[in-house]
């Protein structure tokens, strides 16, 4: 899809560069459930305290009860890896966030690579180069905090200083700039709903029942090794932050070891408060020195 028939600019005008045909940075419609995907390449060398995400969200229409599906990319100093984290709201539900972060497995900067969501009304699945990673299934406890209100598809790079590297420790550093983000193949495949209606147009949509609908066996036994050796953090184990797990979780004795072997203090109980600062907002504009190649 060119970048004028699905996107529009959203923020940065110096920052936004349009290469070849591509695609954007805010949807034109708003999509309730469906396959989003884009390849991305991320910023090499020093990128401590950058922010890129590839993410749905609806809190330009619902401000105080938006909800939220993330990829977030996180920046780190010379030598250390970019991180992934992935994290749901629904009905504005920001203190109770569900944040999981990994590892990677390949150089995000060197190549690009895909990343993608999946969300129905039953489940949110999230994808890196067609492997799921992630999987959170609607359950009766989670009540109103599932996603389930029409959103639209964001990109955005941004100073995330305050929280993004070590809690903050490391910010930008802006002697390493520009940060550009390249992103190609970014892909909308999902339900439409009128904006002043809200009314979906799934039905007219014969292409829709093409959306994958879960994961198979293969792609189950995948996700439990990238699971096993790639994931830094899940909130459903962090001790520190809760006494009793949300009750959505599902407890794995395998993920809990790995985790508790990686941070003992978070996952073993300790009741030492954490120093990491949750993100809670998006930024309101790119920093000059940030910017997004398509």
């Amino acid at each position: 899809m060119p970048f004028e028939e699905g996107y529009t600019h959203l923020f940065g005008d110096d920052n936004l560069v349009i290469h070849r045909d591509g695609s954007g940075f805010v949807s034109q419609d708003l999509y309730l459930h469906g396959f989003f995907s884009a390849s991305i390449k991320l910023p090499a060398d020093y990128t401590a305290g950058v922010v890129v995400a590839f993410y749905m969200s609806n809190g330009d229409t619902y401000e105080r009860n938006h909800d939220e599906i993330d990829f977030e990319f996180l920046g780190n100093i010379r030598g250390k890896d970019w991180r992934i984290q992935t994290n749901i709201y629904g009905n504005g539900s920001t203190s109770a966030g569900r944040e999981e972060r990994y590892s990677l497995w390949f150089d995000p900067a060197e190549d690009f690579h895909q990343y993608s969501i999946l969300w129905t009304d039953s489940q949110i699945i999230f994808y890196v180069d067609n492997v799921p990673i992630r999987e959170v299934k609607r359950t009766e406890a989670m009540g109103g905090d599932f996603p389930s209100k029409p959103m639209s598809l964001y990109v955005t790079i941004w100073d995330g200083s305050d929280w993004a590297t070590n809690g903050g420790k490391y910010r930008v550093n802006y002697k390493y700039a520009p940060y550009v983000a390249e992103f190609s193949g970014l892909v909308l495949h999902g339900c439409t709903v009128d904006p002043i209606e809200r009314l979906s147009r799934c039905d007219q949509d014969v292409s829709f029942r093409l959306i994958p609908t879960g994961i198979s066996s293969k792609q189950r036994n995948q996700m439990g090794g990238i699971r096993k050796k790639h994931m830094t953090y899940s909130y459903c184990y962090d001790q520190a932050r809760y006494k009793v797990p949300p009750p959505e979780c599902v407890m794995s004795p395998k993920e809990a070891e790995h985790l508790r072997v990686f941070d003992p203090v978070t996952f073993g109980g300790s009741r030492r408060p954490r120093s990491s600062r949750h993100h809670r907002a998006r930024a309101s504009r790119v920093d000059a020195a940030t910017s997004i190649l398509i």
